[in-house]
């Protein structure tokens, strides 16, 4: 909440002060458990419908509505203002992320030195083990969407940051083994109970209202991003290029 919130909230009033344009991370950690679907509908009573299912998507969300309460009210903003909700971003220089990093950082070494990856167990009836889903954007994709918006000074609100198709993570783990050109290794385990009641089969992006603001760049297929991540960043000495 200091770092999410209670933070953004002083940037935000300094952003307002001093005339200043204000982009800030939201995060699909915000769409809970998906049942209200993935649509980047910012309306309050919309924002209002959604039930993030842990303590950091509660923190984004909180945010969210503090931003769209103002503006709904007519209270001063920046000039320009844009929220984005990024879905689950993976690239070069996510080193110093910790278990924040995406799946594929944290496994690739593993996977390199030979031992099979692990995956969690699904424990949802209809869901295959290794494929929950998740909206894996390319962080060369979210960037072109940050610098794009940095010259749209005419666009405020909250949008999506994902590519629009949901992939599993077999079929990411899959696709870094073919870039190592070694043959596919994956165990699965069972979820730890701590996050069984918070964890998120499905997410994918609604990017229409992205593409109606007029972003008309496409986003990199999945297999082709995994192997640009691995042979030009994750297999070399030098991973920092």
């Amino acid at each position: 909440m200091e770092n999410n919130f209670r933070t953004s909230l002083r940037l935000l009033d300094w952003c307002t002060g001093t005339r200043t344009p204000f982009i800030y991370a939201s995060s699909a950690a915000t769409y809970g458990d998906g049942s209200h679907g993935f649509d980047d509908d910012w309306s309050l009573d919309a924002l209002r419908a959604l039930k993030p299912m842990n303590l950091y998507g509660w923190s984004k969300h909180l945010f969210d509505l503090a931003v769209v309460d103002r503006y709904v009210k007519k209270e001063k903003m920046p000039p320009h203002w844009v929220g984005l909700k990024f879905f689950n971003v993976y690239g070069p220089n996510e080193y110093h992320k910790g278990h924040m990093a995406s799946v594929l950082a944290k496994v690739f070494d593993l996977a390199r030195s030979g031992q099979p990856v692990r995956l969690f167990k699904s424990r949802r009836e209809g869901v295959a083990d290794g494929d929950q889903r998740r909206d894996f954007v390319y962080i060369d994709d979210a960037i072109s969407v940050l610098r794009w918006l940095l010259d749209a000074t005419g666009i405020n609100g909250i949008f999506n940051v994902g590519t629009g198709k949901a992939e599993s993570f077999r079929d990411m783990i899959s696709a870094m083994f073919d870039a190592l050109r070694r043959p596919v290794s994956i165990e699965y385990i069972d979820m730890p109970e701590a996050i069984r009641g918070q964890y998120q089969y499905f997410t994918e992006a609604r990017i229409e209202r992205l593409r109606r603001a007029g972003y008309n760049a496409d986003f990199m297929p999945l297999e082709a991003a995994v192997n640009r991540y691995v042979t030009g960043y994750l297999n070399l000495d030098d991973r920092y290029r």
